[in-house]
């Protein structure tokens, strides 16, 4: 079992990678694997979420953050809080997960946009994967939001 075993794994670079929900024994593996962080995005849902994952997290020696974006309803405010943790987490080794690494692919690459450099291609790049084939128009429109803010 490894961190790579997760839903719709990406791995970022060596400090960064990302998913959709992790079981308890991928959440051991990412501390064995030398993660110190977990940031989770997606809300909370009986049967699907780990239950206590905090807890269990922290129980593993990392570090948990909890930023719950409702699917049908991000926010700006979401956005700010996932790039405040970011900046918090410094050069940690970072494993950044919610569901299925819909919210996630969007979030880190509007987050690289706006603090490392990337292009928008780049970022679209690293979506794709996980997005192609999808239609969720309310994200494309909250993705464009936040590019135009990055922009401006």
């Amino acid at each position: 079992m490894s961190t790579q075993d997760i839903y719709n794994f990406r791995k970022v670079n060596e400090q960064v990678s990302t998913g959709g929900q992790p079981t308890a024994e991928q959440l051991q593996a990412a501390a064995v694997e030398g993660f110190q962080t977990v940031i989770n995005l997606a809300t909370y849902k009986a049967g699907e979420s780990l239950e206590n994952e905090a807890k269990f997290v922290r129980s593993l020696g990392m570090n948990y953050h909890y930023i719950p974006v409702e699917w049908e309803n991000p926010q700006l405010s979401d956005f700010d809080a996932f790039e405040r943790v970011m900046h918090e987490v410094g050069s940690t080794k970072i494993l950044i997960h919610c569901a299925a690494n819909f919210r996630v692919t969007a979030f880190y690459g509007l987050y690289a946009m706006k603090n490392l450099g990337w292009t928008e291609s780049q970022a679209e790049q690293f979506r794709m994967p996980i997005w192609m084939g999808s239609n969720y128009p309310l994200w494309e429109k909250f993705i464009q939001q936040v590019r135009e803010n990055i922009k401006s």
